[in-house]
């Protein structure tokens, strides 16, 4: 099941940092690591940092954008430093670990982790379902990225061990929908309010960004989802309405 838990690095500046994140997911029995265009591939440093993850770096899958790391997870959790303009639901560390524990039963799951000085714009933080904040010394919060990595994984682990004692039978089938399919939910759902008028399809940011949070914070599940679709397409084929 940990192999179903995806811990994706955003943009990484130092390859140092790939190898010690390898590091503390290996330590922590994570093997899955993504790399969102990274401003340098893995060399040599990312290697003698790993001290023995060297395994987990040749295995990394990199790609250009965050739709390829997300394709496929019906969990997103990224992790947030501060709070931001638009609230999200939060977790707690411990309760970070716990839900991809559960949700990695089904299908993956994602980590996200951000760039070393900024980390994840609010763009990709809307792609997520949940926003983590490590709860550190509110007068010297500096962690590196490795840190963070090695903090989440932890939690990921010891959820994990939780879980192997309690040994409840699981379902084979996720009720969750995937990223993707949430994400074309959103793009239907715009579409459909600037259809009507709801919305202006010169800005239509801040009404979106609000729908988005309603929605992930409800954690939809499929067969919902596709309720919502199927009130959007009739709509949709209501005479009144524009179509594609």
């Amino acid at each position: 099941m940990l192999h179903n838990i995806r811990v994706v690095l955003v943009e990484t500046s130092h390859t140092g940092n790939i190898g010690s994140a390898a590091r503390a997911m290996k330590t922590m029995g994570l093997s899955n690591l993504y790399l969102v265009n990274p401003l340098t591939r893995p060399d040599s440093q990312a290697i003698a940092l790993s001290a023995g993850a060297s395994d987990i770096i040749a295995n990394a899958t990199i790609v250009d954008s965050l739709d390829e790391a997300l394709a496929g997870c019906s969990l997103v959790v990224g992790t947030s430093a501060r709070s931001r303009t638009l609230p999200w639901p939060m977790l707690e560390p411990r309760e970070c670990g716990a839900k991809c524990v559960e949700a990695g039963e089904h299908e993956p799951v994602a980590l996200l982790f951000g760039r070393e000085r900024v980390g994840l714009t609010n763009e990709e933080l809307q792609r997520c379902h949940y926003h983590v904040m490590i709860p550190a010394n509110p007068e010297y919060s500096s962690l590196n990225l490795a840190m963070a990595v090695q903090i989440l994984a932890y939690e990921v682990r010891i959820a994990f061990l939780d879980r192997q004692k309690i040994a409840e039978p699981v379902s084979e089938d996720s009720p969750y929908p995937l990223a993707e399919e949430l994400e074309r939910f959103f793009q239907h759902l715009e579409h459909v309010l600037m259809s009507t008028g709801f919305i202006r399809q010169a800005s239509p940011g801040q009404v979106m960004n609000k729908l988005r949070r309603l929605f992930v914070r409800a954690r939809l599940e499929t067969q919902e989802l596709h309720i919502l679709r199927g009130i959007l397409t009739s709509i949709q084929h209501m005479p009144t309405v524009k179509k594609d």
